[in-house]
């Protein structure tokens, strides 16, 4: 059955974008050797792409006429979203449980890559739909910007357990599954 993964770059003090969604600071990170080739070896089980509404804004702002993703999108947002020539895009509303089911079909027997933000990510993680978070993080420190999860309380704790480490230089990919 497909698994939820997030997988994500971050500051080291937690962060996916500074505020108003900058990422020079992570995008500097691009030729460290060895992080291209780990993005496309878990994009190859990939069998579905969620984000939210800013996110697949950034996307189409920083990359146009450039659709990286060859499986089905869906993009959660309250707001309605041009979608890019030949991409196979939907565009819902709701809370994330209401459409599990269909991520995982659409996943079929690959993975549902939580791309982010990290309001939406959070969303899926409070939801109890994190089954696995492949972070790297990045030798910088924000002060302050779009949070790894968003800035939404759990009603409890939940529990990782580290699967594997790869460092890079000076970068480290830490791979933990829901305990």
């Amino acid at each position: 059955m497909a698994e939820f993964v997030y997988y994500v770059g971050a500051s080291l003090d937690g962060y996916i974008a500074q505020d108003g969604g900058g990422l020079a600071w992570l995008e500097k990170f691009d030729d460290v050797e060895g992080l291209g080739a780990s993005y496309r070896e878990f994009e190859r089980g990939v069998g579905c792409v969620v984000m939210g509404g800013a996110t697949y804004e950034w996307i189409r702002e920083h990359h146009p006429g450039e659709w990286s993703y060859t499986a089905p999108c869906w993009v959660f947002s309250h707001q309605e979203h041009a979608a890019e020539d030949g991409a196979d895009v939907v565009g819902v509303r709701g809370a994330v449980t209401e459409f599990e089911g269909e991520l995982r079909r659409d996943a079929g027997d690959k993975d549902v890559y939580l791309v982010g933000g990290g309001n939406l990510a959070g969303q899926f993680l409070a939801a109890g739909l994190v089954d696995r978070v492949v972070v790297t993080l990045v030798p910088v420190a924000l002060g302050g910007g779009v949070p790894l999860f968003g800035a939404r309380p759990l009603a409890a704790p939940r529990d990782f357990r580290l699967e594997g480490i790869t460092q890079r230089d000076g970068t480290v990919e830490l791979d933990y599954r829901v305990a």
